[in-house]
This record gives structure tokens, C-alpha cells and sequence, in this order.
């Protein structure tokens, strides 16, 4: 049951997914790197896994299940094949025919020893069908229970007995008491339940709050708050005191607000959690915002980003000198752009160094510092110590106050390139925003190439409804932004065809799913991206308000965020409603 490379590179041919000449360079290459002809194909991305396991279905004459479908598997089904054997040998079974046959997905159709275990363990006809590393992934995902199902009843049994009632929010026990809760095995479970299931479900942060009568757990999922789960009162000093030993803070200190890190390794995922606590009215209130490592390195245009944007963008990145500047609120998406850019720029021949709090990505040959502020390590010091470590790239996490901005610009005027983040609301208001840090005007115009504004919108899932404006819906848009001139660009990008209106476009809304309740699954980025030109340098040594920097840079052919919206609510990406919670200030 094997397909040799032979057979594969005839298939392939034969279905004309690469030409000839490609092939046999590729096939040599293997065979020199003493590889697998397919293993090579996927690595230079010239046919993708799926592609070539349904190639060698057909040629092995098994058929092919896509498990990327999301095809609800019964439980009874699923549970033949216990999860941590299908974990490790990638099968899953999905479906049972009759009384005495296992409809079983599988990656390696040569792994006989896992079939006839499975078959002796089940004492069924083993069916073996090929699917693809994502479906198996997508399947293994079924295992996990939600944490109701998973912990219901033993919330509902076992807490009366296991856990101390808090009385009031100023009554506290003593450290013996907290620490003997916090090593209680159900106090264990819980936490461990609802820190894996918050990863599994792709949260960015979990909030721990206490109220009167219980505790709300709740994930934010996608920039969206949600509930994940309601605890018992008598729980919320064990839970708290669980996530102060896996932070290392201090567990008798309930008045201070305190913070700390921990991370979780296992074979799916590495998670780095930075944990803050809070004292509020009916207790601590814990928020851990989840930071996954190893997360692969992403290209500009995966960010979202194309045309005119693109390429002002990847000027300035060619630019051995000057800042490059992103924008916007706290979970924008601000440092996964600017590492990004960074990637484009990490080559040998560079000293790249950074200050951030927190180290969010660790990125090989960057040298990267974590500011420490109870030290004296504060962005200032730290960016104040690159500089003497002979840098040819900066990047500073934020600029937080005057000294860092004048460190920053001094930087980006002595011959280094700098990168940076601030907090305003688009990418004019930087500007001002520097000269509020006592920044010069003619300094900014001197050092800052570019600036990023962004936002995060959720995308639509698989099913969306397709639908059309109306000429009055048209109208409004239009008192908003220049909706013509954002169709000229459609056009021009070849989004739309040329003679395409507004009210032919097919846009698209939500449909609520299992899998996707709110009919959105994972976010991309709406950018405007500032090209400081020889205009706006004019305007900033005039110290020209935000809103004539804007007009001038849109004139000079920005695209706002909100238009940059608009092109991805045209192909599909996301709605019009997104982009418009996500915009209006």
C-alpha cells in the first residue's frame, strides 16, 4: 500500500497541476536530499497536502474524507478510538457501519500495526479511509468537551465539600489556608479546564471576576467578550489563589493590585500567560491575556495588506534610516505587524534589538529585552542601553512618554531604523500626539517614513449570505467617504470588474453556526497607511491639525481604514456591520 514517487509524479502530471520541466528538477532534488518527492512538493508550496493525499487515494483506490468540513462525529463513534491513540498514531473514527465495520481516517495508509490494533481492541472491520493533517487536526478538536459538560456535575457535587466560603470581600484566610486550596485537586481541575479550553477556543484573554454569588469566567474570543462559565462563591479564594502560585505572586496580599507570567507547554501548543490581579468589591478580579508561541511568521499580504498601502509600506521598509510607526488601541494587532516587518528584516547581515513589555513573540537572531520597571529597566533605560550595543534595527514596544520619543528620534536621526507603537486613533494623530511629547515638528518630519493606523475586524465563517446595497443605502455611504473614489480603486485593483456598481457588488452577512455562533471565526486587519511625502512633511512643521494631515494624505491616496474595510467587506473577508462597530468613534 505504498505510492511510489513514480506513480505520484505521473498522476500529477497527468492532472496538470505542475508543468513537466518543474517536476523533474523537483523529483532530482529529492532524490539527492534523499526525501519523499510529495514532502518536497508541500515544502516549496507548489501543491498543498490535501491536494496530494487525495492523489494517493485515488492511486491506492481508498477513499478520501475531508475532515476540514466540520462533520459532527457521535460521541459513541468518536470514543471507540481513545483520544491519546488517536492523538498519536492520526486516526480518528468517524463513522460506524452496520454492527461490525469502523469507518476509520487516517494519514498513513502503511500503518497496518495501528489498523489491526485498533481491530483486535474493537473487534470491528477496520475501514481505512485518507485525510489530510488539517482534517485530523480538525477532528482531535471533537475530544474536547466544554467545560460544562466536562465539570458540571462536579461543580454541582463536590464543592460543598472541598471548598472554604468566602464570607465577605474584606475576609481573607492566611497564607497556610490559601496555599493548602490552591493545591486542592479540584481547585486543580478547574483551572486547568478552563486555561485549556480558553486555548483550544483561541481566546486572547480570560477574566476571572468575582460577583455577590458567584464567579463569571469569561473569554475573549476575536475581540469579543463571552461567558465560558459560572462558578460557585465558595470556590473564588481557591481559583485565585491557584493562579497567584502559577503567576508566583504573593498569596496573602489582597489589597495591591499585582502582576506575574506563567507558561504551559504541551504537545498541540506553547502558551505564555501574562496574568494581572485586582481588587474589586466582591473580591480579586484576575485577567490572564494569553500570548501562543512558535506562532508562524506571517507576509504582508497575509496581513491584509495590498496596493498602494503595500507598497508605501515596503518603501519604508527599504530605508536603512527613519521610524516606522504603528497605531492604535490595546489588541489591534499592533506587534504582529511590526514583527512582520521585523521578519522581512532579520537577515545575517543586521543587529536587530528590541525593549518590550511583554516579549510577545521570540523571533531567532533578534535580541530581544523585557522592561523590568520595579528595576529602573523602563523603555528609556533599555532603549538608552541598545543604542550603545551598535543596533543597525530598533525596536522600542511603546512609546510611552517624552524621553523615550526623544530617544526614539534620536535613534532614527543618528542612522538606525526604528519601529514603535503608539496609542492614537489614526494615523495623522500621531503627530501631534509626538509634538504633545515635546518632539519637535521638524524633527517628526526629519525621522518618521511611515505610519500604520489598524484595527482588528472578525472575518466571516464558511457560510455567509450574499446580498446587495440599496441605491438609498448607497446614498448614506456616501455622505460618510468618498464611495466613488473607493470604487475606482476596486476597480483598479481588479476586486470588481470595470463596469461594476455599487448596488451590483455582492457583499456578504453572517450565518450563525455550531462552530461559529456569531457567524465569525478568526480576525484580520483594516489599515490606512501614512506615506510621510514632501506635502506632509510641509504640514507637520506648520504643526498642521490631524485632520489637514488626513485630508492631505488622502488626497495624496490613502486609503482609510474604513475604506481599507470596505475593499475586504467586497471580497468577502468580512460585512459592512463589522467594519462599522469596529470604526466609529
Amino acid at each position: 500500500m505504498k505510492v511510489e514517487d513514480q506513480q505520484l509524479k505521473s498522476f500529477i502530471l497527468d492532472a496538470g497541476l505542475i508543468p513537466g520541466a518543474v517536476l523533474d528538477e523537483i523529483q532530482k532534488e529529492a532524490k539527492k536530499n534523499n526525501q519523499r518527492l510529495e514532502d518536497l512538493l508541500i515544502e516549496k508550496k507548489l501543491i498543498d497536502e490535501s491536494r496530494i493525499i487525495q492523489l494517493k487515494a485515488y492511486i491506492l483506490g481508498i477513499p478520501f474524507i475531508d475532515l476540514k468540513q466540520e462533520i459532527e462525529i457521535p460521541p459513541e463513534t468518536l470514543q471507540i478510538i481513545p483520544e491519546p491513540i488517536a492523538r498519536k498514531n492520526n486516526v480518528i473514527a468517524y463513522h460506524k457501519r452496520g454492527k461490525d465495520e469502523l469507518e476509520v481516517a487516517m494519514q498513513d495508509p502503511r500503518d497496518l500495526q495501528t489498523i489491526e490494533f485498533i481491530q483486535k481492541k474493537t473487534g470491528l472491520k477496520i475501514l481505512p479511509r485518507l485525510t489530510d493533517s488539517e482534517g485530523i487536526k480538525n477532528a482531535l478538536k471533537q475530544y474536547q468537551k466544554s467545560i460544562e459538560d466536562e465539570f458540571g456535575e462536579f461543580i454541582k457535587k463536590d464543592t460543598d465539600e472541598s471548598m472554604t466560603f468566602v464570607k465577605d470581600s474584606e475576609e481573607t484566610a492566611d497564607t497556610e489556608n490559601l496555599e493548602k486550596m490552591a493545591e486542592d485537586m479540584p481547585i486543580i481541575r478547574i483551572v486547568d479546564a478552563f486555561i485549556k479550553h480558553a486555548v483550544l477556543q483561541g481566546a486572547s484573554d480570560i477574566h476571572v471576576e468575582p460577583t455577590e454569588k458567584d464567579v463569571i469566567v469569561r473569554y475573549r474570543i476575536d475581540g469579543i467578550l463571552r461567558d465560558a462559565t459560572v462558578l460557585p462563591k465558595k470556590m473564588q479564594a481557591g481559583v485565585v489563589a491557584r493562579i497567584k502560585v502559577l503567576s508566583s505572586l504573593k498569596l496573602d496580599e489582597h489589597r495591591l493590585p499585582q502582576d506575574g507570567r506563567f507558561k504551559i507547554e504541551t504537545a498541540d501548543y506553547r502558551v505564555s500567560f501574562r496574568v494581572s490581579t485586582l481588587p474589586v468589591y466582591d473580591g480579586e478580579k484576575v485577567v490572564m491575556r494569553l500570548l501562543p508561541e512558535g506562532r508562524k511568521s506571517y507576509s504582508l499580504e497575509e496581513l491584509g495588506m495590498f496596493g498602494k498601502s503595500l507598497e508605501v509600506l515596503k518603501r519604508a521598509i527599504d530605508k536603512p534610516v527613519g521610524m516606522i510607526l504603528a497605531t492604535g488601541p490595546t489588541g489591534s494587532g499592533k506587534t504582529t505587524t511590526l514583527y512582520t516587518v521585523l521578519t522581512m528584516l532579520n537577515t545575517p547581515d543586521v543587529n536587530i534589538s528590541t525593549v518590550e513589555d511583554p516579549i510577545e513573540y521570540r523571533q531567532p537572531r533578534i535580541n530581544q529585552t523585557q522592561v523590568k520597571s520595579e528595576i529602573g529597566l523602563t523603555f528609556a533605560n533599555g532603549l538608552r542601553a541598545l543604542l550603545r550595543q551598535d543596533p543597525d534595527i530598533i525596536m522600542v514596544g511603546e512609546i510611552r512618554d517624552e524621553e523615550t520619543a526623544s530617544l526614539a528620534v534620536n535613534a532614527a536621526l543618528t542612522g538606525h531604523q526604528v519601529l514603535s507603537t503608539l496609542h492614537t486613533n489614526s494615523a495623522a494623530g500621531a503627530i501631534p500626539r509626538l509634538i504633545d511629547m515635546e518632539v519637535k515638528p521638524f524633527l517628526i518630519a526629519s525621522t518618521v517614513n511611515t505610519i500604520i493606523a489598524q484595527r482588528l475586524v472578525r472575518t466571516l465563517y464558511k457560510e455567509k449570505q450574499k446580498y446587495n446595497l440599496t441605491k438609498e443605502e448607497v446614498d448614506e455611504f456616501r455622505k460618510e467617504f468618498n464611495i466613488d473614489r473607493l470604487l475606482e480603486v476596486l476597480r483598479r485593483e481588479k476586486i470588481v470588474e470595470k463596469n461594476a456598481t455599487w448596488e451590483t457588488i455582492d457583499l456578504y452577512k453572517p450565518v450563525p453556526s455550531h462552530d461559529a455562533p456569531d457567524g465569525y471565526k478568526g480576525r484580520v486587519g483594516i489599515r490606512e497607511v501614512l506615506e510621510v511625502t514632501p506635502a506632509i512633511k510641509d504640514l507637520i512643521v506648520r504643526k498642521a491639525t490631524s485632520d489637514e494631515i488626513q485630508q492631505k494624505a488622502q488626497e495624496e491616496g490613502m486609503l482609510t481604514m474604513l475604506e481599507d474595510g470596505f475593499v475586504k467587506a467586497v471580497q468577502g473577508i468580512t460585512s459592512i456591520e463589522e467594519i462599522l462597530r469596529v470604526t466609529k468613534e
